[in-house]
């Protein structure tokens, strides 16, 4: 067969193949034929096919099994000649344009057969071939790849979920690229994305693929890292949307694939219509999020604009925080006084114990200074051994007062994000007012039922009560007390030493009876104590115990005189009867030397 017959034929079996095409051929089938078609019509016993690599300078053989062909095995001129023949071996290069797709080599060439412009027109005849179905092959691959990232763009946009849009993504890359590995580089509030393969984006990491992600999130550029070492290229993809960066792709490769140039133009597109929908999910979320939360702050407000007490105030507040944050703990400080805490009711257990003192005291000193809210991401950092890590405290501020502090913590670092953080500033803001007043109202009704001098409660209160028992109970004893001989220690000692046993007796008082009986200054210097449902025999050893602890601890030394009566459900008694009774107890008592106890049952 002559030189240009041999051209012809292998020219004619490459058109008639392109000719025959009725369905998609991979490139791998292409070039098996080609390989085939040379190895019968030069006689050859195994070409092997190569792809040139730009990124790394390799030739990768189609056939995997083959070994790789390193750029500095070719000499300078194989870029440029159609042709390169040495002792043991010739080959053909692949080009079109001055652009190098690959070579073949020709094993079991006979030389002495084909001239060398034999040679360059077969070179240039494969050449055509190669990049004819090359291009084809790209037009269908791209066809299909942008038919595919249209309808998974309208996915990412038919989801408002951003672990949605992350699942879709990963998935789609690891069918399209199977042999490639995909990391997402997210910041530390990404969580529950059902096992995606993620990384942090860490400030502080000084690993060499977090700075280059890095770098790519803060750029908003694609950044390459090749390693010839261990021949394997890494691309950071950032997942960028309109206002911002949401993350970034990373991608990692030993086989080249995905290098080339319109895979790169691919995953970028994916990874950037990903971002869109990214965004578009979180300012969905963010939308959700705000009309939620200013629910719960208009509930919040209606509802402490009841008029409520203190302690249902701060059990609604506690109540409130819990089902709106996930917190391990919530705590009220008052600063009742200087340097002490009050911890207020609606706080949960551990704000009472000593573990809680070195929050409590740090959150107290940082508030005083600055009187700033404090959101932490991690306090272990200036508090040892710190059990909670998270902390956002808010200061309650009352007419440029600060009055305490609210406090949420959690166990996890950074578990709290900038939207929580707002949102208990509102609350605590909107919580401060209703406490103030409530603590106002409080204060004025203690006012209203308390004796300013002895503690004890007023006589109007102290008689609403009994009418209230008389109603509720079944029985309760009532003790009149007068001071023996008043006048005699004001005359002797001055009203201010007067007012001082006033005092000393009503404390006497106030440590010998319940919490749930009543002890009242009824006028002057005489005082009474009710004490509901208990029958006259404790009332009288409860009246003896008080006279005794009077004349012991007193100072200067007064003694008492006390009537005492009771009243029994059935008897029809009333408020105005039972004091009568206690009056003409009294008097008895006073008339018969005083310092005793008389019972009164019945008016004679």
């Amino acid at each position: 067969m002559g030189e240009n017959s041999i051209v012809t034929e292998i020219k004619g079996l490459f058109y008639d193949f392109i000719s025959s095409l009725t369905k998609f051929k991979t490139m791998e089938n292409v070039c098996e034929w080609m390989v085939t078609t040379l190895n019968k019509q030069l006689n050859l016993t195994d070409s092997i096919l190569y792809r040139y690599e730009e990124y790394t300078k390799n030739f990768i053989p189609y056939v995997r099994e083959e070994k790789q062909i390193n750029f500095d095995s070719f000499p300078y001129n194989a870029l440029h000649n159609s042709v390169y023949i040495c002792e043991t071996e010739t080959f053909l290069t692949l080009k079109s344009h001055d652009v190098l797709y690959g070579a073949v080599k020709l094993n079991g060439l006979d030389k002495a057969s084909f001239s060398l412009e034999q040679l360059e027109n077969i070179a240039e005849e494969c050449s055509n071939f190669f990049y004819y179905n090359l291009n084809s092959n790209e037009v269908l691959n791209n066809g299909q790849k942008y038919e595919q990232l249209y309808r998974l763009t309208k996915k990412f946009h038919s989801t408002m979920k951003k672990n949605d849009v992350l699942v879709e993504l990963i998935s789609t890359l690891q069918k399209m690229f199977p042999f490639q590995m995909f990391y997402l580089f997210l910041s530390h509030d990404s969580n529950d994305l059902q096992n995606l393969p993620i990384k942090n984006l860490d400030y502080e990491d000084q690993s060499a693929d977090n700075i280059k992600a890095m770098e790519a999130y803060v750029t908003g550029d694609v950044q390459a890292e090749t390693s010839e070492l261990d021949n394997e290229t890494v691309l950071y993809i950032p997942l960028k949307g309109n206002q911002g960066i949401y993350g970034v792709l990373q991608v990692l490769t030993m086989s080249g694939i995905v290098e080339e140039n319109n895979n790169i133009d691919f995953i970028t597109l994916l990874a950037g219509a990903a971002g869109v929908a990214l965004e578009n999910a979180q300012l969905y979320e963010q939308s959700n999020r705000l009309v939620k939360d200013l629910q719960i702050i208009n509930e919040t407000s209606h509802e402490l604009n009841k008029n409520l007490r203190f302690n249902d105030i701060m059990a609604y507040m506690s109540k409130r925080i819990m089902e709106s944050i996930d917190c391990d703990e919530v705590g009220f400080i008052y600063f009742d006084k200087p340097e002490t805490n009050k911890i207020l009711s609606g706080s949960t257990e551990f704000f009472y114990s000593s573990l809680a003192e070195k929050y409590i005291n740090y959150f107290r000193k940082e508030m005083e200074k600055h009187s700033e809210e404090l959101f932490i991401g991690d306090i272990s950092t200036v508090i040892q051994d710190a059990a909670m890590r998270s902390v956002m405290a808010v200061p309650m501020i009352y007419n440029h007062t600060l009055k305490g502090y609210a406090v949420i913590l959690s166990k996890e670092p950074y578990h709290f994000s900038l939207e929580l953080f707002k949102l208990v500033q509102s609350l605590v803001h909107h919580s401060t007012l209703a406490l103030s007043n409530s603590l106002l109202r409080e204060e004025l009704e203690t006012l209203v039922k308390t004796d300013y001098l002895t503690k004890l409660t007023s006589r109007n209160y102290f008689n609403e009560k009994i009418v209230q028992s008389m109603s509720e109970d079944r029985q309760g004893t009532f003790i009149l007390i007068d001071i023996d001989d008043f006048k005699k220690v004001n005359d002797t000692h001055g009203h201010q030493i007067g007012d001082e046993v006033l005092i000393q007796v009503a404390n006497i008082i106030k440590n010998n009876i319940r919490e749930r009986d009543i002890g009242a200054r009824w006028g002057g210097e005489e005082l009474a104590i009710y004490l509901p449902q208990v029958e006259p025999k404790a009332g009288i050893q409860i009246a003896k115990r008080v006279v005794q602890k009077v004349r012991e601890l007193t100072n200067p030394t007064v003694t008492i005189s006390c009537g005492v009566t009771y009243w029994t459900a059935g008897k029809n008694d009333t408020f105005q009867y039972l004091f009568s009774l206690a009056d003409k107890a009294l008097y008895e008592a006073k008339h018969n030397g005083k310092n005793q106890v008389i019972i009164k049952e019945e008016l004679e």
